[in-house]
Formats: structure tokens, sequence, C-alpha cells
């Protein structure tokens, strides 16, 4: 686990209710649409760390926090465009962070179809890689967003490859709670990711 993952795990821990939290998210949502510059304050102080990693490791270092503020900037201007029901804004975010990566790519001449091009040998990436790196930081920002025994329960069952009756008995919890943790886990981390695909750049 990323250093910058840890502190986030560690902070999310510290967070509001689900219930809080889910109205929290729907109004930050709508504030920010309606062009609420305090909105974009949140949304940059909550969601600027996931892209700027990104973008840090897709472009390297020195391209990271200029890449992150393109990304912002194209959020600010197309806030209109974001639609909270297509799901989380950390989704719709990382969606045009990949856009911008590509642009960034294509802007210095890399040829993203040739992963053994010397001008792309420096980041190790091609535009299939870098849609899957973005995919793999924002499941595990989601995951952060479950509760802990939630977040638990899902990785044990996905990543650990353990079954729903093993994640029960380690766990000391019945085995329908285990079950429903799983599916609302899963249903919070599908509507993390739902609006990577719905961003446009």
């Amino acid at each position: 686990m990323s250093v910058d993952l840890a502190e986030r795990v560690r902070m999310s821990e510290h967070g509001a209710g689900v219930g809080d939290a889910a109205r929290d998210v729907r109004s930050l949502a709508a504030e920010f649409r309606r062009g609420d510059e305090r909105a974009l304050e949140r949304v940059y102080r909550d969601h600027s760390a996931l892209v700027y990693s990104y973008c840090r490791r897709a472009l390297g270092e020195h391209r990271a926090a200029d890449a992150t503020q393109e990304v912002f900037l194209a959020a600010w201007r197309s806030r209109e465009r974001y639609r909270p029901d297509a799901g989380s804004i950390a989704g719709w975010l990382m969606g045009i962070a990949r856009f911008k990566v590509i642009d960034a790519y294509r802007a210095a001449g890399r040829d993203l179809s040739d992963p053994a091009s010397p001008a792309t040998s420096d980041v190790g990436t091609d535009s299939v890689d870098l849609e899957q790196m973005a995919l793999r930081m924002l499941v595990a920002d989601a995951l952060l967003t479950l509760p802990e025994r939630a977040r638990e329960m899902v990785r044990k069952a996905y990543f650990d490859d353990q079954t729903h009756a093993q994640i029960a008995e380690h766990a000391g919890v019945p085995l329908g709670t285990v079950k429903s943790d799983i599916r609302r886990g899963l249903q919070r981390l599908e509507r993390h990711l739902e609006a990577f695909d719905d961003a446009r750049p």
C-alpha cells in the first residue's frame, strides 16, 4: 500500500456516518455543478491527491502538478456536464485525467500504440495501461469510501479469494451479514467507477 493510500485509509476511519456522508456528497455535487467556488475547493481538497498520484505515475513528477491543474480546470469549465446520477465525482475526474494524460503524450509526440517507443519507455505505459492504471487507482480509492468492516470483507472476497463462509467464520459474524455487507460494498464500488466512462475532455 502506498504512503498516500495508507494516509487516506487512516483519514477515512474518522469520517462521518454513511448516511451523513452520502447526503454530503450529493450536496457537494449539486453545489459544484451550480458553480459554487467553495465546492470546487472541497472537490480539489478531496480528490487532488488521487488525480495527482495518477498523473505522477503516468507522466512523471515533472509534469504531474501541471497535469493535475489542467484536470481540475477542465472539470470546472465543464462542470455542468457532470451528472451525479451517472457516478461519483472521483470517477468523473479520473476519466478527465485519463484524457489529459493521453493528450500530454500526444503533444510530446509519444506513440501510445507502440510500448517500445523511446518516448514512452521512461513511463512504461501505453493507452491501455493508462486506462487500467486509472481504474485500479479508482478501485483503491473507492474501497476507502466503504465502512471498515465492509471494506475488509470485499478485500477478503475479491483479493484474497475467501468464500463468504470463510469470511463469516474469521470475522465472527453471521453469513447473511457478510453477504449484505459485500453486496452493498460492491454497489458503492460500482457507482464510484461509473462516471469514469461518462467523462469527456
